[in-house]
């Protein structure tokens, strides 16, 4: 299975993960599957205090996994921030597309999502766009890049897009055979 990853960035307050949430929807209305990487450049917790995986990470177990009936999930400590190629290939290998919130320093295709209101420049213009492999913009305002622009409600236009660019058909049932 050929697997794209592209990264939603933008500054802090941008809207990324908002953007996400609408975007999403859309591309799986095209059928694609797709998974999601959230970048934190701090530690985070997931786990709650007090619940069973809770205690038994913290009585030593380095990796804990819960799984029920329809999900599961795992929490691994680890000794190294993994790359973004490395989270794809191991953890979303059947998908067709994973988007990744934040990673501007990596070398993936990139969607900045940038708001008038939060921020008075882009984190992309015409000026590092190629280096930064920025793809499209989306946006309040016009912005100095050549790229393609969509508003920040236009998340059907954004997958659509998408999936031209990266796929070159969408498949959505329509060539499904019925026995």
């Amino acid at each position: 299975m050929s697997q794209h990853i592209l990264c939603i960035v933008g500054k802090k307050k941008a809207g990324k993960t908002t953007f996400m949430e609408k975007l999403l929807p859309e591309l799986k209305k095209l059928g694609l599957s797709v998974g999601a990487v959230k970048h934190d450049a701090h530690s985070f917790e997931m786990d709650v205090e007090g619940k069973d995986s809770w205690r038994l990470k913290r009585a030593g177990a380095e990796t804990v996994v819960v799984s029920s009936p329809d999900r599961v999930a795992m929490i691994k400590s680890i000794d190294r921030e993994r790359s973004l190629e490395e989270l794809a290939e191991t953890l979303f290998a059947d998908k067709d597309l994973v988007l990744a919130e934040g990673y501007f320093n990596s070398d993936q295709p990139k969607i900045e999502v940038y708001r008038n209101d939060a921020h008075v420049h882009p984190l992309c213009d015409r000026h590092n766009q190629h280096a930064r492999k920025l793809i499209a913009m989306v946006t309040d305002r016009g912005a100095d890049a050549d790229v393609p622009k969509f508003g920040l409600d236009d998340a059907a236009e954004v997958a659509s897009y998408i999936a031209r660019k990266y796929f070159g058909w969408v498949y959505n049932g329509m060539w499904d055979t019925h026995d």
